[in-house]
């Protein structure tokens, strides 16, 4: 199967107006989205769009309304004119645990056979928003994309900044880098590394015993680092709308 997990850890670091560091380990699953009913047959205690100990839900992404990712991805490649024959999808995320997840950052990978053409980054913030950057991708070993902040993220980082994302291909290692610039130089990096491992029911039982309740500590770990960085002296940056859901193309 194309479907993976990654065993890995995530930091980031913030370089002003207050440094702060964060580190966690961590896993996330690589879904081939063709895969994800055989894998709720193949795996007793993951399952799709069911309340399992481990779970994939198709409303935790796209337009969150139940429908089925792939259609949403390809119709939102058709919408901004990527014009490539699309067949497989995979995303990276984080599944939910006994039902509950927070995904900070899930990435749509989309490939004509095996090339990849296009990445979907789906940022969501703690207030139930999220925002969806599209790229096309012209060369697969160099991955190197940057586009304008257009969504509220962090209650204490500035809108005016800009995204640099720098990845891998999914391989045996994976490897995703974000660094947020504004015009003085760089405000944030942010990293998530990761070595493969089988997607099997041995595999899911070790990282449970090994990440238990991993979903709740990020949300939890989220809430206390705002906390730590608020005692800091951070100052918190009101946003001027909500978002529920929305996308851009970037063409950088």
């Amino acid at each position: 199967m194309n479907s993976c997990i990654y065993n890995g850890i995530v930091t980031h670091t913030r370089f002003k107006p207050i440094r702060h560091n964060l580190r966690y380990k961590t896993f996330s699953l690589l879904l081939d989205l063709d895969e994800v009913e055989k894998l709720d047959k193949k795996l007793s205690i993951f399952s799709h769009n069911k309340f399992n100990l481990f779970s994939f839900y198709d409303k935790d992404h796209g337009d969150r309304d139940g429908s089925p990712l792939k259609t949403w991805v390809l119709s939102n490649l058709k919408k901004f004119n990527i014009h490539q024959n699309i067949n497989t999808i995979k995303i990276l995320c984080y599944p939910r645990i006994f039902g509950y997840v927070f995904n900070p950052l899930s990435i749509f990978y989309c490939y004509d056979n095996t090339n990849l053409k296009a990445i979907f980054y789906e940022v969501k913030n703690t207030f139930n928003e999220q925002h969806t950057y599209i790229f096309k991708v012209n060369n697969n070993e160099k991955i190197d994309q940057k586009c304008k902040k257009k969504f509220y993220v962090s209650p204490f980082m500035d809108m005016e900044t800009y995204y640099n994302f720098k990845l891998l291909e999914p391989d045996e290692k994976l490897s995703v880098y974000i660094k947020q610039t504004d015009t003085e130089g760089t405000v944030l990096t942010a990293t998530q590394t990761g070595d493969k491992k089988e997607l099997s029911l041995k595999q899911l039982i070790l990282n449970f015993i090994k990440y238990p309740l991993m979903t709740i500590k990020i949300i939890s770990s989220i809430h206390y680092e705002a906390l730590l960085l608020w005692k800091k002296g951070a100052i918190y940056r009101k946003r001027d709308k909500k978002l529920k859901n929305n996308l851009s193309f970037e063409e950088y």
